[in-house]
């Protein structure tokens, strides 16, 4: 590099090779070495797989193939019977829906004085008189179940 004044010039060398380094003395070449017979019959053998041992990781491959497999099936079988479950709620909400209409209709068309005349005159019913009405106290609130002969 030499300076000229506040001008620097420098050598740059354009080639299409680079320079090859020299190595140490020495460290060209490790010493080889020698692998004890011992240690030379543990590395073949470390290379070659056992039959029995072969055998266990096949054996192991498919049962876990099939529990897979029987896991996936499961699965899906869920999925299908939650969209089962969904269309017969679906199904159940519009029968409910169909049914409130019909027994709104049906109860706004009865006409209770007709049905009043038609017991009395045709049916020959009457009114209950003040002796003939008997209490039944409800414990389940629900319905009376019968279990003797109601008196006369």
């Amino acid at each position: 590099m030499a300076t000229a004044g506040n001008r620097r010039t420098t050598a740059y060398q354009y080639a299409s090779t680079a320079r090859r380094l020299q190595t140490v003395p020495g460290r060209e070449q490790s010493p080889v070495r020698k692998v004890s017979h011992a240690a030379r019959k543990n590395r073949e053998r470390a290379l070659h797989m056992n039959i029995g041992y072969v055998l266990f990781l096949v054996t192991a491959m498919v049962s876990a193939g099939m529990i897979l497999t029987g896991y996936l099936k499961l699965q899906a079988d869920i999925t299908s019977s939650m969209k089962n479950i969904a269309s017969l709620e679906s199904q159940l909400n519009t029968l409910k829906m169909d049914n409130d209409e019909n027994y709104s209709r049906i109860s706004s068309n009865i006409n209770l004085e007709e049905v009043r005349r038609i017991a009395i005159q045709e049916l020959g019913m009457q009114y209950a008189e003040e002796g003939q009405i008997i209490v039944f106290n409800g414990e389940d609130g629900d319905y009376v179940r019968q279990t003797g002969e109601i008196p006369d």
